[in-house]
């Protein structure tokens, strides 16, 4: 006998219509299986079998995040399949700063309306993030809660686990003065700053569509949707390649904030302001809002998603590495001593 509850339904809570969702779930959850899902999804819990070849010392990194106020443009678009990007993206780019490859991630979403298609086309943007980042999707949690959120919105936040020998974990006091940090691009704002984004334009249903000349054939909308880009792959082509001293992924913050958590004290990262390759959505941004320079640099990413440090010798074969693997890599400055920790000139 199947569970059904006419009372549960009548106070706003389908069950049947999560049943559904995991039904039109399943075929994204598959594209991402590699080997080592132990179970079906449906389960209490997420099983996942670890294979530690070539690891000496095994050591978990873990991550959780989730998209953010981000998710009102998908509302405004009714446009919910990369978000999902966005969620695994904000997950498997923090841990793969420590040097870790991410294993597996879980979601979860709380909805005002438990809508299956929507569900479904949430779940497989989370399906083509963990495809670009090796990641299994082994689990995850949908609650409908009717009267906590709006019938037609959401909430979605991540949890991804990856591992790192340990005697490979990034160790940032390695950095020494004339280290050279390379850029990889971002695709746009990402995931974060979002607040200030809404508060800029004052964005609602009727202008999210509209086209500003800077942002090219893309509307407004369209532009701030752009998913976060995923910079796993890459990533680990270059561990394989040079010696990393540490990486910053650029969120909430921006150089300010996260720069300095991959530099040891008494070291400073001056950033070469004219070699940034600063995205028109920033300018837009920047220029509408009358927001300090200053300001954008602390909040956003200004087109620098991920931040890395080398050694001078290895900086050529770390750019034609990542090249190879199609980040359009670049130098923005170097490592030097001093207590600012980011000084940008």
């Amino acid at each position: 006998m199947k569970s059904y509850s006419d009372s549960y339904k009548d106070a706003g809570v389908d069950i049947t219509a999560g049943y559904r969702a995991v039904e039109l779930m399943k075929s994204h959850i598959a594209r991402t299986m590699v080997n080592g899902s132990a179970a079906d999804i449906g389960g209490f819990g997420g099983l996942f079998e670890l294979d530690l070849t070539g690891i000496k010392k095994p050591v978990l990194v873990s991550g959780t995040d989730g998209v953010g106020t981000k998710l009102k443009l998908a509302f405004l678009l009714d446009k919910h399949d990369t978000v999902g990007i966005d969620c695994v993206a904000m997950c498997v780019n923090d841990i793969i700063c420590c040097g870790a490859k991410p294993l597996f991630f879980l979601d979860y979403i709380a909805c005002g309306k438990n809508v299956p298609e929507k569900i479904a086309s949430i779940v497989s943007g989370i399906a083509d993030g963990c495809v670009m980042s090796g990641a299994e999707l082994i689990g995850g949690e949908t609650a409908e809660m009717p009267g906590f959120y709006p019938i037609d919105e959401y909430d979605l936040a991540g949890f991804a686990v990856g591992v790192v020998d340990k005697d490979k974990v990034l160790d940032k006091t390695t950095m020494k003065p004339g280290d050279v940090i390379i850029a990889l691009p971002s695709s746009g704002v990402h995931s974060n700053g979002f607040s200030l984004v809404r508060k800029v334009f004052g964005i609602g249903s009727s202008d999210i569509n509209i086209h500003i000349p800077e942002l090219g054939a893309k509307s407004l909308g369209e532009t701030l949707l752009t998913p976060t880009r995923i910079y796993v792959k890459p990533m680990l082509e270059l561990f394989d390649k040079v010696k990393v001293k540490g990486v910053s992924h650029i969120t909430g913050g921006g150089f300010y904030e996260n720069i300095p958590r991959s530099l040891p004290n008494g070291l400073c990262a001056k950033i070469d302001r004219k070699a940034i390759r600063i995205l028109p959505v920033f300018d837009v941004i920047a220029k509408t809002g009358n927001i300090s320079e200053r300001d954008m640099f602390n909040t956003y990413n200004m087109g620098v998603g991920m931040s890395v440090v080398v050694a001078k010798e290895d900086a050529d074969t770390a750019l034609a590495a990542l090249r190879a693997a199609c980040e359009d890599a670049y130098i923005i400055g170097e490592v030097i001593k001093g207590e600012d920790s980011v000084v940008i000139c």
